[in-house]
């Protein structure tokens, strides 16, 4: 009896040790939640507010802005080695993370933007009678009641994944919802009555936001960041202002204005900033902070 107890006790601590080193066992007790890029980062604070076994991180710099061409980095892979869920936009906006993906087989991947392109495309070609393709534009955030979406999808699957906090993600994800409805409200209080609506933007982070607010987007600066315009891109572009009677021009804070001042100054039409709310604090009352702020911003620019 004495020799099985001996026996027994190693076979025990073998367990102990083995469950603690488990990569689903949550470190310290606590679920370990990573977001892609400050936009999902703000979501996500919202939904887990007050949750207090949460470890909230943002993976990129809330300075780096759009995804297009960021490189995974050491301190992001330390990151995700820690995660027990990664929060995307989905969408394409994260493929500099796929490889990454396939050395943490077990890490929860939560897509904010699952099912958002063919429900969103569905809805527009019923209530347009024509069938309005984006592409591979994946800057849904952009658009109030698409953020809303993916807010809900991120909740969806926070509740799946930690049952016990799931009420807590529904009441907070609900009083975000109602808040973002209120901004929607307000926007479109201040934005549907404007005659002309035709501007021309930096990039096409604005399509959904635009699309939502009934604004026309006559052209487009730079297609991707970075790329800048030829000159008979420009030449097209200040075509396009004239000819349409567009009363502004809108940059991101972000990048470089250069090529917008260049159009300015041609077309005597004033440039404004609109953000796309992509860096900033992270703080989770951004969002509807930087929206109030653009509309401030189109407010201006359209009674110029």
């Amino acid at each position: 009896m004495k020799r099985a107890r001996l026996l027994i006790f190693p076979m025990l601590i073998v367990l102990i040790l083995c469950a603690c080193t488990d990569k689903n066992v949550k470190k310290e007790g606590k679920l370990n939640v990573v977001t892609s890029f400050y936009p999902m980062y703000i979501a996500t604070a919202n939904i887990v507010d007050g949750v207090s076994d949460i470890n909230l991180k943002n993976l990129t710099s809330q300075t780096t802005g759009c995804l297009h061409d960021y490189q995974i980095t050491t301190q992001d892979m330390i990151k995700l080695s820690d995660a027990d869920v990664l929060v995307i936009n989905g969408g394409g906006m994260e493929n500099f993370i796929d490889k990454a993906l396939s050395t943490y087989t077990e890490l929860k991947i939560i897509n904010a933007s699952q099912n958002i392109k063919e429900n969103h495309e569905n809805e527009y070609k019923e209530s347009h009678d024509e069938h309005h393709d984006h592409g591979e534009n994946s800057h849904y955030w952009v658009s109030i009641s698409l953020y809303i979406e993916q807010v809900k999808n991120i909740k969806d699957e926070l509740c799946r994944i930690d049952v016990k906090n799931a009420f807590l993600y529904e009441m907070n994800a609900n009083n975000y919802i109602s808040k973002l409805e209120e901004l929607k409200t307000k926007m479109h209080n201040s934005l549907d009555n404007i005659d002309n609506k035709n501007i021309v933007t930096f990039h096409e982070a604005f399509d959904y936001f635009a699309e939502e607010f009934d604004l026309d987007i006559v052209a487009v600066i730079e297609r991707e960041p970075g790329t800048y315009p030829s000159s008979r891109d420009v030449a097209e572009i200040i075509d396009e202002i004239k000819d349409k009677n567009v009363n502004a021009i809108f940059v991101e804070p972000q990048y470089s204005r250069t090529a917008a001042d260049t159009i300015a100054r041609e077309t005597h039409v004033n440039v404004y900033e609109l953000d796309p709310i992509v860096t900033g604090e992270l703080n989770k009352d951004a969002y509807i902070n930087t929206m109030n702020k653009n509309l401030d911003v189109l407010e201006n620019a359209f009674k110029g």
